[in-house]
């Protein structure tokens, strides 16, 4: 079994895989402040409540997009299972051919989306992943990758609007039962669910006119089944697509650890 972490900016997301199986999926709240140690017995916990044994694993992959945890939790896997654990970037093989000015700048959380996605998925494609920050990329018939968009998250544009504004509240995300809502609450609800939702089609009706043709499209990230349901477009979510990537690249450099 090999274990897989996707160090986001809000969340830490594991799985374990096994013969291309995912056996699991958990999250956990990404903390710069928390020691080797005190990720080494969360993780252990997790396989616990999974009835997994940390002596069960052959190896681990870490994508990470920040950098200040990524060393600790490396260090935390290495600890618990005792195997090396690679981390997705300069010189992991991913099969991926990156047209950016920059192909370095590029996530390992969109390498890794991209990478299952073309495994799994007919191109050309449109990543729609929905985290802190949404990013939506391009990949075009030739399994190349273009470049996309990136904006500020679902989240994080509420924050920013109940932080700025004395009268508005912070609200769930549950939706609305009207587009025009009749109170602020469900204003704010109709607001960030459907112009959220607006966004990603007016995207990918972009993106889809600059390439000259049509597309598949996919969603992840932990928002993708709160927005995606009221997008136009027909949209697959695909909540494991990122570790299922990280599956992928660890089985491509399996062996040259």
């Amino acid at each position: 079994m090999i274990l897989a972490v996707d160090i986001g900016n809000s969340n830490i997301v594991l799985g374990c895989f096994e013969d291309e199986k995912i056996l699991f999926i958990e999250r956990l709240s990404t903390n710069q402040n928390s020691t080797v140690l005190e990720y080494t017995v969360l993780i252990k916990n997790i396989l616990e409540l999974n009835n997994l044994s940390h002596h069960s694993f052959e190896g681990g992959i870490i994508s990470s997009v920040v950098p200040s945890v990524t060393h600790t939790v490396q260090e935390a896997m290495m600890r618990l299972t005792g195997k090396h654990v690679m981390v997705v970037g300069p010189g992991i093989k991913t099969g991926l051919k990156i047209l950016l000015d920059n192909p370095a700048q590029l996530g390992s959380d969109r390498v890794a989306d991209a990478v299952a996605a073309i495994h799994d998925y007919p191109c050309p494609l449109i990543i729609v992943d929905m985290g802190t920050a949404t990013t939506i990329s391009a990949i075009d018939r030739d399994r190349n990758f273009l470049g996309g968009m990136i904006y500020p998250g679902l989240r994080v544009s509420l924050d920013s609007l109940t932080m700025r504004t004395s009268q508005l509240p912070k609200i769930s995300l549950d939706p609305p039962k009207r587009v025009i809502g009749s109170n602020t609450i469900d204003c704010m609800r109709s607001g960030i669910i459907y112009c959220t939702a607006a966004s990603i089609d007016g995207a990918i009706e972009r993106i889809e006119e600059e390439l000259g043709e049509t597309c598949t499209i996919v969603s992840t990230g932990g928002l993708a089944k709160t927005i995606i349901p009221y997008c136009k477009r027909e949209i697959i979510i695909d909540d494991r697509l990122l570790l299922k990537g990280l599956m992928y690249i660890y089985n491509k450099n399996r062996g040259h650890n």
